[in-house]
């Protein structure tokens, strides 16, 4: 009565079937496939990332001096100002 045989698994073959059409069947495996892939490798990624964990490298510590501060550049020129595209005639100086 427990017992799974493969008339239970033809049926629910032909359920699938039924319910996603054929034509979606393969594609629906491939995305599984592919996404069982993407996880092992996620996994095992997160597995080495813990395994190895890199000592910090202590760099010497040296005095910094403070960057003196930039002033903008000045120029004689106005900004240029926006032309609207329907209109044609120069920006008034």
């Amino acid at each position: 009565m427990g017992e799974f045989g493969p008339w239970h698994l033809l049926i629910v073959a032909a359920v699938f079937v039924l319910l996603f059409g054929a034509k979606k069947l393969p594609d629906a495996a491939r995305s599984l496939g592919r996404s069982a892939r993407i996880l092992k490798t996620e996994l095992k990624d997160l597995h080495d990332d813990d395994g190895t964990k890199a000592q910090p490298v202590q760099q010497a510590a040296l005095p910094v001096a403070p960057a003196a501060p930039v002033a903008p550049a000045v120029t004689s020129d106005p900004p240029p100002q926006p032309v609207a595209s329907g209109d044609q005639s120069p920006p008034p100086q």
